[in-house]
């Protein structure tokens, strides 16, 4: 094998190593603010007679489907890179 064979093998795991620690980073952002937001809605839901921040909801359904693409990446189990680079589902 030659040496242009080689790095071009290492290469892209150089970059793909690259993406995994900035969004395994973002994923541990992620992660405190989930607790934040988790916290600041119960808070709601006490004062509110158990009814929920809608914007809230919506925010932390979008931020799970972030996460699950972040963590199938970062385990191998997709290639799709989470938003920003793809779309936010």
């Amino acid at each position: 094998m030659t040496q242009n064979a080689d790095n071009g093998d290492f290469e892209p795991m150089w970059q793909r190593l690259l993406w995994m620690i900035i969004i395994a980073v973002l994923l541990s952002f992620a992660q405190s603010l989930l607790w934040v937001i988790t916290i600041a809605q119960f808070i709601i839901m006490l004062v509110n007679k158990r009814e929920p921040n809608e914007q809230l909801q919506e925010f932390g359904t979008t931020m799970g489907v972030w996460m699950a693409k972040a963590v199938r990446y970062l385990t191998a189990g997709s290639e799709v890179k989470p938003w920003p680079w793809t779309e936010l589902d």
